[in-house]
């Protein structure tokens, strides 16, 4: 197994020539943010990541977390004591609100963190990502108590936070979930039921963690529309901010994973568990998309961090693996990194990795000018923006960490399949993240059913055009430029294709623009890649630095001939319609249909 080394220089890179930070950095509030700042924050972060975090990724794989018998759940070892250098260091802190101890850092910062800590041990990056999560959701519709009672503790991370969706019984399907809250005389309500799949449900971490609980009022309407939020401590907190005694939550068990095993995946129980209505009644909904669509980038570039460590596992073993004699070489054995088909691989994984940092960094800017940015009608157009891009970072940033982290597996040969080399554990880390906060076939539905339509299609036939308008600038750039120009320009066509086909079709066959959906939401990333690598090319040539230049261009130039194509390729299965899909019944499926035989 290789040491994590910070990816902080590509970070700074995309941050100051490519997504557009200088603009973020200059907007109201974040003066304290600038680029320089930023940068030499990034820095210190990586080096606390790689020296303290790093090293627990391994034991916890080994060593994954375990309830006891009394109930209560103690992590990996290393986790605690690296979570408490965590909390004393305030990294969890610097994107949060100054008003209960944030750092106030813009959102786009705090994303690079989550990054930097993915890539050392996502198992432990899960437990400040859902704590984060349940923060933004309490700074937008908690009341003053509530914010004042927990936000403090939350934000500096000696509290941390879960989010309690689905049960047993309903899945992805959130409006069929029974866990019930029953109003108690003093406003507070008990809570009954059973969840499952929460991540840090239950952990010897943090002295409390405050529960965000989707659950049914009586009386309440059917479906999503009659769900409510609360926060349920584990602790009840007294008057004076102490812990009082343990709530009505326990952890019955944990899930035995594939991955992640150093993060608990707890069933929790609720039996008559104090909870606060955060709020309205039957607004939960709501409440929940809020800690869901920064969960869903978070999860994207979760994937990215996995699969940053397997790549710079597998570009490690490629130079010091020998066997074979490469092409012109002398020795007898050369390093399979000399290979063509392994320089493949490898240049996949770092291109790839270069274009989704790019697009996770772009969604957190877009995010920020949302929020920030003192023009309303920019502030408007941030926004939708940002939601187009939210289930395109998640689903096809997750689909490659899925596709990148095997093939540094790949690299490693036949090693890669055996555990002491550490390449599986990414390949069994990075699966769960398409199936994270809504699986990637409910990312492309979201995608085609809610955010293509916006403004009637105009919100992304005008993203479409801002990315059109970098091929007059590739045609100035010179003939080094052509052939990204080239295959950016085919492509780009073909998206639009598929976008119309889209927005014709959905008005009257929407099973036909599902059927299509998770391909086009691949060729809108394929697209939104090549676009940000260009852009990444023409920044490093105007850079002056040569080495970078070289390295920007030929990850474009790489991209555009060899994985932007692509996305013409899907252009058939994304307008062909669903009749195919259901063509054949479930025996002709199953393979049992039997035919008949005339005798």
């Amino acid at each position: 197994m290789s040491t994590f080394r910070p990816q902080t220089s590509d970070i700074a890179f995309t941050l100051e020539h490519v997504v557009g930070y200088p603009d973020v950095a200059a907007l109201p509030g974040f003066e304290h943010a600038d680029l320089d700042t930023v940068v030499e924050l990034l820095e210190q972060c990586g080096e606390f990541m790689a020296e303290v975090v790093a090293p627990t990724n391994r034991s916890g794989d080994v060593q994954g977390a375990a309830r006891q018998p009394d109930g209560t759940v103690v992590t990996s070892p290393g986790f605690r004591d690296a979570y408490r250098q965590y909390v004393e260091t305030g990294w969890g802190a610097v994107p949060l609100p100054e008003e209960f101890g944030g750092g106030d850092f813009p959102h786009t910062v705090g994303l690079a963190i989550q990054e930097l800590m993915s890539t050392a041990n996502v198992a432990f990056a899960l437990c400040p990502l859902l704590t984060q999560g349940a923060i933004e959701a309490l700074v937008h519709y908690g009341s003053d108590a509530l914010k004042q009672q927990f936000l403090p503790k939350m934000v500096t991370g000696e509290w941390t936070g879960s989010m309690n969706l689905t049960e047993p019984q309903a899945g992805s399907d959130v409006g069929a979930i029974t866990t019930r809250a029953v109003k108690n005389d003093d406003g507070s309500y008990a809570l009954t039921g059973q969840k499952i799949y929460i991540t840090y449900g239950d952990h010897d971490m943090a002295e409390q963690i405050v529960h965000l609980v989707l659950a049914r009022v009586p009386g309440a309407p059917a479906g999503t529309k009659g769900i409510s939020c609360f926060i349920v401590p584990k602790f009840l907190v007294n008057d004076d901010g102490s812990l009082g005694e343990h709530n009505g939550v326990s952890a019955l068990s944990l899930e035995h994973k594939l991955g992640i095993h150093g993060s608990p995946t707890c069933v929790l129980e609720y039996a008559n568990a104090t909870g606060y209505l955060v709020g309205e009644e039957n607004r939960g909904m709501q409440i929940m998309f809020i800690m869901m669509n920064s969960a869903r980038v978070s999860v994207g570039m979760q994937a990215v961090g996995i699969s940053e460590r397997a790549y710079q596992q597998s570009l490690d073993y490629a130079q010091n693996r020998r066997q074979g004699r490469a092409i012109g070489a002398t020795e007898r054995d050369s390093a399979i990194i000399d290979f063509p088909d392994v320089r493949r691989m490898l240049m996949t994984q770092k291109t790839y990795l270069a274009a989704a940092r790019r697009l996770m960094l772009l969604n957190a800017v877009y995010v920020d000018q949302s929020t920030h940015n003192p023009d309303a009608a920019v502030r408007a157009r941030a926004d939708e923006i940002a939601g187009l891009l939210t289930p395109i970072c998640k689903a096809y940033g997750s689909d490659l960490g899925n596709e990148l982290t095997s093939l540094a597996l790949q690299i490693h040969g036949g090693m890669g399949f055996i555990e002491e080399t550490g390449a599986a554990q990414h390949y069994r880390d990075v699966r769960i993240m398409a199936i994270y906060e809504g699986t990637n076939g409910i990312q492309a539905a979201d995608l085609v059913g809610r955010k293509l339509g916006v403004r009637g299609g105009d919100s992304a036939r005008e993203f479409l055009e801002t990315m059109r308008e970098i091929l007059a600038e590739l045609a100035e750039a010179g003939t080094e430029f052509d052939s990204i120009r080239a295959s950016l320009s085919a492509e780009l066509d073909a998206l639009d294709t598929a976008t119309e086909w889209m927005l014709r079709t959905g008005r009257g066959d929407p099973n036909g623009v599902l059927a299509g959906s998770v391909p086009y939401l691949r060729m809108w990333g394929l697209c939104v890649s090549g676009w940000l690598l260009a852009r990444s090319a023409l920044a490093g040539a105007a850079a002056g630095d040569p080495e970078q230049a070289e390295t920007q261009l030929v990850m474009a130039r790489f991209f555009a001939q060899q994985l932007l194509p692509a996305c013409s390729g899907l252009l058939g299965a994304a307008t062909a319609g669903s009749t195919d899909l259901f063509a054949l019944n479930v025996a002709q499926l199953s393979g049992i249909a039997r035919s008949t035989v005339s005798s």
